[in-house]
Parts: structure tokens; C-alpha cells; sequence
């Protein structure tokens, strides 16, 4: 076994499979459960959960440990948003080595709480060598919530806002082009300075869309994920579970970033939704950012191209 979808897809065959008619276990950005004893009520509890570790999913030589606790948070309530749901509470386990700032850490757990609506009820501590935060969410959906394999051919794909800025402002850390903001500090006029700073603080304090899910779901979405491991690796989940293709005509990239970033740096958690050519997406999203569209879906599921030429970026897997 060599990589993290492999391994999902022999985890999940050892597994039993859901109980009722509606619900999904493994394999989507969140499992879906009945609420109560009747499935038809049309409430549904979302679960997921992410880890994130020191050195992996954060370089703790350029952003803090407030930054780690934020990240965790922020990588489960967005797979929520991915389902078109509202978010419910966490709980945090933390595993680090003695004398681990914890104070500095739940710093970001508790900033990250406070602007997702998602209070944090509870979790565990234990001693490790390597610092490893695991955010465990709820959520509910009063409706079908959106899965990733509900996608047909002729659907238009969406996303939700410009691609690239975490792996940019990672970047930009790195060279010592950039500083992390203060908590408080925003961009300004627009010019390139902001665009990196904005970068910058994508990569340290990303952003779920909630709000954003919540539209795409009202507006008739038919499929959606979150844009955690970079926009082919996730669109190609997509393609995969729903059996369709896809054909992009462009990508949004945000200024700081290149396309090779927007196409596979991941972390971006904006939204990639389909939904048929029909759909009153500007309208459903007014109030906020309206989405791109950015290319459609195909009958051939072998199909996956950008201004007609294959797009291969890889994105982000663990390996196994």
C-alpha cells in the first residue's frame, strides 16, 4: 500500500458500510448519520475529524503554535462546509512533548472556536514526541447535505474564490519575503505587499466557508469538496465518485500565487462545487463572494484537461 486513498479504500472494504438507507460512512468529506430513530425527518449529523502535525502540516519555524490549534480547527469545520452544513462543536486532543505550550496552542484552538461557531466541549491531552493537534467536529444539515458523488455530465464546476494563496504565503514564510501579521492586521489597498500579506495569512489562519457551502446546497449543488489537497487532486475525487470527467477552461489564481500552486498547493479551503447549468448560483450567493465558474463535467471519466491539455498536478497524499 503506498498512498492515503489506497489505504481509505482497504480500510473502508474492512469496515461495515452504513446501517440506513441515506447515511455515508467512510469516504466523503463527512459522514452523514440519521438524526433520532427516523431518517426521513430530514435532519442529518455531520461527523469529521483531521489531524494536524507539527512539521507536516505546519512549519513551526515560521508560524506559531496558536497557528497549529487554528489550522486543526479550521481543516474540520471545513470539511462541514463542504456538506453544506452548519457547524456544531468540537473536541481537541493534543499529544506533545512535556513543556509543550499548551496555553499558546489553545490560544488558536479557542480563536478559531469563537469565529466558526463551533465551541470546543471537550478532548484529550497525552505526551508524545511530535506535536499532533486532532480536531473532531459536528455538524447538521436540515436537508440532503452535498456529497462528492452526486455530479453529472453537463454540470457547470464552481469554485468558491482564487486557488494558490496558502501554498504562497508557505512560500513566502519561507523566503523570508513575508512575516505572519499580527492577529488583527488586514491588508490594505490592494497592491502587491497586500497580496502577499493576504497569502500570508491564508497559509496561517485559513478560513472555512460555511456560509459559502450552505449557498452552494441552496442553489442545487450536486457535488462538492473542499480544497484541502489542491484543486485536481480534489476535483479528481469528484470526477472519481461521480463517474464523470471534467473540463476546465480556467482557474482563479490568487495574485501572490502561480498556477502550479492554485492547480496542487492545497490548504486553500475555498469550495469546488458542480451544479447544473441551470442553477441560480449568482443570485443564491448574493451577500457574498460570488464563485467562478470554471469549467463543466464530461461523460468521459478518463477526461481531465485545462484549456484542452491533461492537468496532472498530483497534490498533496500521505503515503502508506
Amino acid at each position: 500500500m503506498s498512498g492515503e486513498f489506497a489505504a481509505i479504500e482497504a480500510i473502508r472494504a474492512r469496515l461495515p458500510g452504513p446501517s440506513r438507507s441515506g447515511e455515508v460512512w467512510i469516504g466523503d468529506d463527512a459522514a452523514v448519520l440519521a438524526c433520532g430513530s427516523d431518517p426521513d425527518r430530514g435532519r442529518w449529523l455531520l461527523l469529521a475529524a483531521d489531524t494536524v502535525v507539527a512539521g507536516v502540516h505546519a512549519d513551526l519555524g515560521v508560524t506559531g503554535l496558536d497557528d497549529l490549534g487554528w489550522k486543526a480547527m479550521a481543516a474540520s469545520v471545513s470539511d462541514i462546509a463542504a456538506m453544506g452544513g452548519e457547524a456544531g462543536h468540537a473536541v481537541i486532543t493534543v499529544a506533545g512533548p512535556p513543556g509543550t505550550r499548551l496555553d499558546r496552542l489553545y490560544e488558536g484552538v479557542a480563536a478559531a472556536a469563537e469565529a466558526f461557531g463551533c465551541p470546543v466541549v471537550g478532548g484529550d491531552l497525552t505526551n508524545a514526541g511530535d506535536t499532533v493537534v486532532t480536531a473532531a467536529v459536528t455538524g447538521y444539515c436540515s436537508g440532503e447535505p452535498v456529497r462528492r458523488s452526486g455530479a453529472r455530465p453537463g454540470d457547470l464546476i464552481w469554485v468558491t474564490g482564487p486557488l494558490g494563496a496558502s501554498a504562497a504565503g508557505l512560500r513566502l514564510l519561507r523566503s523570508g519575503r513575508a512575516e505572519e501579521p499580527a492577529p488583527g492586521q488586514r491588508p490594505g489597498c490592494g497592491g502587491s505587499g497586500d497580496a502577499e500579506l493576504e497569502a500570508v495569512r491564508a497559509h496561517a489562519r485559513p478560513r472555512p466557508q460555511l456560509a459559502a457551502g450552505r449557498a452552494a446546497r441552496a442553489c442545487g449543488a450536486t457535488a462538492m469538496i473542499d480544497v484541502s489537497d489542491g484543486l485536481v487532486a480534489d476535483l479528481g475525487h469528484v470526477a472519481d465518485q461521480s463517474g464523470v470527467g471534467f473540463r476546465l477552461d480556467r482557474v482563479p489564481v490568487h495574485q501572490a500565487a502561480t498556477l502550479e500552486e492554485a492547480l496542487g498547493g492545497g490548504e486553500d479551503f475555498a469550495l469546488v462545487f458542480c451544479a447544473p447549468a441551470s442553477a441560480a448560483v449568482a443570485a443564491t450567493f448574493a451577500g457574498l463572494v460570488t464563485p467562478v465558474a470554471i469549467g463543466r463535467c464530461t461523460a468521459d471519466p478518463a477526461e481531465r484537461t485545462l484549456a484542452g491539455q491533461p492537468v496532472t498536478a498530483r497534490g498533496w497524499e500521505h503515503e502508506w
